[in-house]
């Protein structure tokens, strides 16, 4: 597999070139929803260094795997599920770095963060049973 050398958007022949692959090929790919390649005002397709490493990926799993276009689907929606699960959770885990780190601060000065300052009372001990 022919790697990319620039940044830039190339057009379908250059691609189909590149990859060595038929042009109906990636007109399938984009048929099927796999690849989303941005078109001029001509309607020429043009593929950015994104839609080449999606590609990349998408030959891997056809020519190395064996996978059909259907399983690639599959494929490629579990791996954009599972990137945003990714993204959800490291969100999470900056909101619950964020919390601890400010009830931690609060903690170790009482008077912040309170509406009203906590007064502990003195309470005597109870009187156990008296005599009589």
């Amino acid at each position: 597999m022919t790697k990319r050398k620039s940044k830039g958007a190339y057009m379908i022949s250059a691609v189909a070139e590149m990859y060595e692959i038929h042009p109906q090929t990636l007109r399938l790919y984009e048929r099927e929803g796999l690849l989303k390649p941005s078109r001029t005002e001509g309607n020429t397709r043009l593929y950015t260094d994104e839609d080449l490493q999606r590609l990349e990926f998408i030959l891997s799993l056809a020519r190395d795997l064996g996978v059909n276009i259907s399983g690639i689907a599959i494929i490629l929606q579990m791996r954009e599920r599972m990137e945003e699960m990714q993204r959800q959770i490291k969100d999470f885990v900056q909101y619950i770095q964020r919390e601890v780190l400010t009830r931690a601060n609060a903690a170790a000065d009482p008077s912040k963060g309170a509406i009203v300052p906590l007064r502990r009372a003195v309470v005597p001990p109870a009187e156990s049973s008296k005599r009589r």
